[in-house]
């Protein structure tokens, strides 16, 4: 029998309260095909029965998706050919040469193709226009060769009704290059390398794992040098590194064409577009396929919430209204994020970001996404200036934007449909329920939620509470706080915990301390408190946080600074722009004492020890965790979950011998998981090899108990004997 979800209240800068359950394993074993759901489910509220006032509600939102199918069904002959839109949009090639150019832009009166291939004449090659407001022109090969070459520069020329000449980059581009010598604006580029130049995939995408363990990453941070990387470098250093991290999935963030690097990738002007600061689209290509060969899943942080507002070289007034892809007037503009907002209830703007979303599965076999910014897309207010509560009122109603629920309901539905092991993750914190679950279901259909009360509550001890104030109870009800039947990627700190103006955890537990004290022939207190605590805040949040795990580029190992790209306020300095990963390498000379080893390098050694021991052990997608004891004057956590025992002592200085911990399963137990192991950079007050024999007496509401040492501020994680 189904629990009853219990929300409670929370600020407005975590998720909203979640229950606490165990998710059943085939829960999302239903079937992604939008066909096979025509007739609206109640799963949902099976699953969750407080949503039974929202039932007509729920109805809706699911029928209105299946109105705007069945609309491109009639219209478009189905969704695959409708997602296809960059096989007919933009620049496209025939087998025998010719080009065909189609651009949406309805309020233009002329429209011309303009390049380097007719000297930039805006007479030689107009266009034509039908009912729909599609351009189109059709230039001929020459001798069977593209008379546009590879490569070279266009643009869209048109007029508008009042007279005005207007150029711009063609909405559907697939290359952009700017260049900072001459202007910050983009040009577009036709990029038809010759064959011979074409990256051919290798190596088939590795299947969906049933454990996510993502690394986060930005292409041009990852570096110690003061610079941008390119996708060759990021291939040659970075991917090995992860692999030996034991992460299995990639997230990339950055990827899609911006003007501005300091906007994190966050302000897209062409869509279509592989960002071309870090190299060339078969570059990218070629990191993917190099990916997949390691069995690593890439994927792609994807922005449909907004775009930017630049008008020369982005999509803003591109046939010059305001309303083309955006809403109009102050309604399609993000008032703190000064960018503009898709209209999702356009025919032409779902087909546009439908086949965005193909176009990067099809062309550079990205295995998934992250949506950015879902709160923003989800409702009205865009999540501005408010708190959720956890009332299920703010989950329905005018707030909600109906248009954007739908986009997501069929985007989901088509990559789930077209390719089964896509993995779609989504970004909200809000709380939305049935986020996470599929459209036959009731729900929107997102595999996964990041946890962003996490981080929150982590950031909030570390910078309010002294390590005696810790609260066990709240730690373990934020960590294990999620909707029944949804997935969750659990995180301490992600990209926006790395960015100037506020710190990482590492930063957090030591400060400037870290610039002084991490040489291994130092002792600070500072700096063993800042290890011990950091270790044991990520195997905290690995084992009790989610059904996933992520983790930002750096911060694995304490990244000692934050991440500031160049911008004028800084004098346009690559200092921050850069990740050390030096920082973990011993020097070549042992025992140099100008030059000393590093304690980073324990830090990434157990960042490895995680991964590694979630890879052998599946806690991730085991049933969420059964915590059986918080002692609130021992500062001690103890859970179960795969077959494993977990037991926290967050003491800053009590230790404790013969400690008495619940255990449901009887045997021998072993630890497979110390964050005290000198190999991390631990004492080593307990020994491997010790045996641990239950006691067949009931204990915190298990059916046995084991007694443990567990020193101040480590972390031991048990397992059976049998199993190691």
């Amino acid at each position: 029998m189904m629990s009853p979800v219990v929300f409670l209240p929370r600020t407005s800068s975590g998720d909203a309260g979640w229950h606490r359950s165990v998710i059943r394993p085939g829960i999302f074993s239903s079937p992604f095909l939008l066909h096979s759901a025509t007739q609206w489910s109640p799963g949902v509220i099976k699953l969750d029965p407080e949503l039974e006032p929202y039932r007509a509600a729920l109805k809706t939102r699911f029928n209105y998706a299946q109105e705007w199918n069945r609309k491109i069904n009639s219209t478009e002959g189905g969704l695959d050919k409708f997602s296809r839109g960059y096989e007919k949009f933009g620049l496209n090639v025939a087998e025998n040469g010719d080009i065909t150019y189609r651009e949406w832009a309805p309020n233009a009166v002329q429209a011309h193709l303009i390049g380097d291939f007719n000297n930039w004449d805006r007479t030689a090659t107009p266009m034509r226009k039908n009912t729909f407001g599609i351009w189109e022109v059709t230039i001929p090969s020459k001798g069977g060769v593209p008379a546009i070459p590879h490569n070279s520069k266009v643009k869209n020329s048109m007029v508008t009704p009042t007279g005005e000449q207007i150029e711009r980059l063609p909405a559907w581009i697939k290359r952009a290059v700017q260049d900072l010598s001459v202007s910050p604006n983009y040009d577009a580029i036709f990029w038809n390398p010759p064959e011979e130049e074409r990256h051919k995939f290798q190596h088939p995408r590795p299947k969906k794992p049933p454990s996510l363990r993502i690394y986060e990453a930005h292409v041009g941070i990852s570096s110690p040098e003061e610079k941008v990387t390119t996708y060759k470098e990021f291939t040659a250093t970075m991917l090995p590194r992860i692999q030996y991290l034991g992460y299995n999935a990639i997230q990339l963030m950055a990827i899609m064409e911006h003007a501005y690097y300091a906007s994190f990738g966050y302000q897209v002007n062409s869509f279509f577009a592989a960002s071309s600061r870090y190299g060339t689209p078969e570059d990218l290509k070629e990191l993917i396929d190099t990916a997949h060969s390691m069995g690593l899943a890439v994927l792609l942080d994807v922005i449909h919430s907004h775009a930017s507002d630049n008008v020369l070289d982005g999509l803003n007034m591109f046939d010059g209204s305001d309303h083309l892809y955006f809403h109009e007037g102050s309604k399609g503009k993000h008032s703190s994020w000064k960018t503009r907002l898709f209209n999702y209830g356009n025919h032409e703007v779902l087909r546009f970001l439908l086949s965005n979303l193909r176009f990067w599965m099809e062309e550079y076999q990205f295995d998934g996404f992250r949506f950015d910014g879902v709160t923003s897309m989800l409702y009205s207010h865009h999540g501005i200036g408010t708190g959720f509560s956890g009332g299920y009122h703010e989950y329905f109603g005018p707030a909600v934007d109906d248009d954007s629920v739908m986009y997501l309901m069929l985007a989901n539905e088509l990559l789930h449909n077209t390719y089964p092991e896509c993995i779609t993750i989504a970004e909200d914190v809000s709380g939305m329920p049935a986020l996470c679950l599929p459209l036959s279901l009731g729900g929107i259909g997102f595999d996964y939620r990041l946890s962003m009360a996490i981080p929150d509550m982590f950031i909030k001890l570390l910078k309010e509470k002294t390590d005696d104030e810790w609260d066990m109870g709240n730690l373990a009800f934020t960590l294990t706080n999620r909707r029944h039947g949804e997935k969750t990627i659990a995180y301490a700190e992600s990209h926006d915990q790395a960015i100037v103006g506020d710190k990482a955890i590492m930063m957090w537990l030591c400060d400037k301390e870290m610039h002084t004290g991490m040489s291994v022939f130092e002792e600070s207190p500072i700096i063993e408190r800042g290890i011990a605590l950091h270790k044991m805040i990520r195997l905290v949040t690995h084992g009790l946080g989610g059904e996933g795990y992520l983790n930002f580029e750096g911060n694995e190992f304490g990244h000692p600074e934050w991440l500031d790209f160049p911008r004028p306020d800084n004098g346009n300095s690559f200092k921050y722009a850069r990740r050390r990963l030096d920082l973990t390498v011993d020097p070549p000379q042992p025992g140099d004492r100008l030059h000393p080893p590093l304690r980073y390098k324990f830090l990434n050694e157990f960042d490895r020890a995680m991964q590694l021991t979630e890879e052998k052990y599946g806690w991730l997608h085991s049933p969420q965790a059964h915590v059986s004891l918080k002692n609130e004057t021992d500062k001690v956590l103890v859970f179960e979950r795969a077959g494993l025992l977990w037991v926290f002592n967050f003491h800053p200085t009590k230790s404790f011998t013969d400690y008495r911990v619940g255990i449901e399963q009887a045997g021998t137990y072993r630890i497979v998981l110390d964050t005290d192991d000198p190999a991390y950079d631990g004492f080593g007050r307990n020994l491997k090899e010790t045996r641990f024999f239950t006691t067949d007496m009931s204990w915190s509401g298990r059916r046995n108990f084991l007694h443990v040492y567990i020193p101040a501020r480590t972390a031991l994680v048990f397992a059976l004997e049998e199993t190691l």
